[in-house]
């Protein structure tokens, strides 16, 4: 058997939006992501044609966004020999502030750290991402404190954010996505790290009811501006929220938004092109 392999440049703030089309729509097996492109895997007798019809559907919406942008891409065939070294190459073991590690399923657990057992396969959040990085190394600083009763974590992509905030003692843990793909990838990944006690949910911030001492939310800029208001009214007085997927020049936008529903800055934190916000309520 033989696989494809689709090298994919496109600008960061699209990965997401590709990454969801190519799994949901194609039957992508995994992707890997990378400083300015993405690289996907499909099966031998995957419909490529329907492929580039998402490929061009996204370069679509690059363009609708203003962006003067041209989505490049380059096909090859890689034998299944050699498939899963490809595959794993890019997801090599890395630690993550002063506690984490974060380790794919094929890897030794690093003695001394808490270790995050991430399947990379078919969601979005493998901390090599810098917004992944980011909320780990943020959660990490202002979780030391006493207020560690609920966690909120909001589109949990692969369950990282919410496994981090069990092993750093949050006693409540929720993690939601809307998408059922991510919901399937962070219940994999809570069993991978023996991590029974989060509770996760297909659905929005709206369908909840609590209030949460911390949310993580590592979604695009437009979004968390929208859920402003949503992210407020569960969050409670006192309680921090970080937000990241923000690229750089678009956070003073987000920061507007969070301020406007009541939350006010606590951090800005930057990490090569993208912007992470702590704000508080």
């Amino acid at each position: 058997m033989v696989y494809h392999e689709v090298l994919i440049r496109i600008p960061a703030s699209f990965n997401n939006t590709l990454i969801q089309r190519l799994t949901t729509v194609a039957t992508c097996l995994g992707v890997i992501e990378e400083d300015d492109s993405i690289i996907a895997f499909f099966p031998e007798k995957a419909d490529m044609i329907s492929v580039r019809r998402e490929l061009s559907i996204i370069q679509s919406l690059i363009e609708k966004s203003g962006q003067k942008f041209a989505l490049s891409f380059d096909f090859s065939i890689i034998p299944d020999q050699d498939w899963n070294e490809s595959w794993k190459m890019g997801f090599v073991p890395i630690d993550v502030g002063n506690l984490f590690t974060v380790i794919p399923p094929w890897e030794l657990p690093k003695d001394g750290r808490n270790n995050l057992i991430i399947d990379p396969a078919m969601a979005f959040g493998t901390g090599h991402h810098e917004t992944t990085r980011s909320c780990l190394v943020l959660m990490e600083k202002y979780a030391m404190n006493d207020r560690k009763n609920s966690f909120l974590d909001l589109g949990t992509g692969t369950g990282i954010l919410a496994i981090a905030a069990l092993k750093l003692g949050f006693h409540h843990v929720m993690a939601i996505d809307t998408d059922p793909i991510a919901v399937h990838a962070a219940r994999k990944n809570a069993e991978l790290n023996q991590a029974a006690g989060i509770d996760i949910r297909e659905c929005s911030i709206a369908n909840l009811t609590e209030e949460y001492d911390f949310i993580a939310a590592n979604i695009i800029s437009s979004v968390l501006e929208l859920l402003a208001p949503l992210i407020t009214r569960h969050v409670k007085p006192g309680g921090i929220v970080v937000l990241s997927g923000i690229l750089s020049g678009q956070d003073e936008e987000v920061l507007s938004a969070m301020k406007q529903a009541g939350l006010n800055l606590l951090e800005r934190y930057p990490d090569g092109k993208w912007i992470s916000l702590v704000v508080k309520r």
